[in-house]
């Protein structure tokens, strides 16, 4: 009990300093920009906060796994137990879905990997010197405010570059299961006339999920660093409390749309065409 106190003082800790950081972001006014911040040049390709803010992401998770894998133990602990029932639970649940337990080993990693990635993107874009800790550059003559680091999600090459994951492994899974020429005969049918039309519409919503996926993950992430930005500047320390807490909710809802549609579309894709 005592430890679940502390860790409720240290959540509120924290959201209080993500508060201030952001109001002293804010102080000189509002500044949207859907450019991502350009933090240097390494052999000319730049760089840019929300990739150093996607590099951070990777570290946190590339530490945590290694942590976890020294600590496993025979005899599972408590949180050892509350992890692999959860773990076990999303993996009946994706065997479930894809009626295979050979199809849900094989696509569990690529679609856990971008829940957590995800996610732990959105959260990360919530800590407290996120967003204000940067420098000062010249920009046109006047001094620009560049931070270090930026939520990942509100740069659209990231979320496309998820989209193009996701949009690759579908494919491939449908490719897998039912081979190519199959495959390529639900978008691409001379049967008929109307199988043609069908096969092109298919054909266009398939290539249409790299937009629904990019823009869904990048307009509701972007949106909320809007707002919780607007807030602090008019209303700061009291008022942008629970709409921090409802970016915290809402970053775990958009990592689990994602993973979620994707292990859907993987069911989708390896379903043999209908005739």
């Amino acid at each position: 009990m005592r430890a679940h106190r502390v860790h409720q003082y240290l959540l509120c800790g924290l959201l209080f300093m993500s508060l201030i950081a952001t109001a002293h972001a804010a102080e000189g006014g509002i500044h949207v920009a859907l450019a991502p911040y350009i933090v240097g040049y390494l052999f000319g390709v730049p760089i840019t906060s929300t990739l150093i803010t996607a590099w951070a992401g990777m570290f946190i998770l590339t530490i945590i796994a290694v942590l976890v894998r020294h600590r496993l133990a025979l005899v599972p602990g408590k949180l050892q137990s509350v992890m692999e029932m959860i773990i076990g639970g999303v993996y009946d649940y994706m065997a479930d879905v894809l009626e295979s337990r050979t199809l849900a080993r094989r696509y569990f990693p690529v679609v856990m990997t971008i829940f957590l990635f995800i996610l732990t993107l959105n959260w990360f874009g919530l800590f407290p010197g996120v967003t204000s800790i940067g420098q000062y550059v010249e920009y046109n003559g006047a001094e620009k405010f560049i931070p270090y680091l930026y939520p990942a999600a509100t740069d659209l090459n990231i979320t496309l570059a998820f989209a193009l994951i996701a949009f690759f492994t579908i494919q491939f899974s449908g490719i897998i299961a039912i081979g190519a020429f199959k495959y390529a005969g639900k978008f691409i049918n001379f049967s008929s006339p109307l199988n043609f039309a069908v096969g092109i519409i298919e054909l266009i919503s398939e290539i249409a999920r790299l937009i629904s996926f990019s823009f869904r993950l990048f307009g509701n992430i972007f949106a909320g660093k809007t707002l919780l930005v607007v807030v602090m500047f008019f209303v700061p320390y009291v008022v942008p409390v629970p709409i921090m807490a409802f970016e915290v909710f809402v970053g775990f809802i958009q990592a689990f749309v994602f993973a979620i549609l994707t292990l859907f579309f993987i069911k989708i894709a390896t379903e043999e065409p209908a005739h």
